[in-house]
């Protein structure tokens, strides 16, 4: 049998899911989570997170610019602020639409990101953090 590996946490940033009940969310979310020992990472007005899966409602500050898009939030990652940039260019380029222009967001200090509207209404985000040192590229699982 041939070796294979696999690498996770270079592509997704995080996935944001717009929910109807947040409550019935977090009570199916946190009880399958808890059996995976995966915790809640914490929650706010409209939200809540574990790990790198956050759910809000149509009208938490954290959906994109306050409205609902598709149903997916996908965020990817990003090593520069000009590949943000690169990549908003690139998806407006082929057939997304604007939801929010490269620049600084609010979410922590050196968030850079640019959001767009993937053609099926999808919230998709390219976002690079700042300046910051991984202890890892990815996580590298061999078979």
């Amino acid at each position: 049998m041939e070796t294979q590996e696999l690498h996770r946490g270079r592509l997704i940033d995080h996935i944001q899911l717009v929910v109807k009940d947040l409550a019935a969310t977090r009570r199916f979310y946190g009880a399958v989570l808890e059996v995976l020992n995966i915790p809640i990472g914490g929650s706010g007005d409209g939200y809540f997170w574990a790990d790198e899966l956050f759910f809000s409602t149509p009208g938490s500050p954290t959906t994109a610019q306050g409205m609902l898009t598709g149903r997916m939030h996908l965020a990817f990652q990003a090593e520069s602020r000009s590949m943000v940039d690169a990549f908003y260019r690139a998806a407006l380029e082929n057939g997304g639409r604007d939801n929010g222009p490269p620049g600084e967001r609010p979410y922590h200090s050196g968030y850079y990101a640019a959001f767009v509207l993937d053609p099926d209404g999808n919230n998709i985000e390219a976002v690079y953090h700042g300046e910051a040192r991984r202890s890892a590229r990815s996580v590298r699982i061999t078979f």
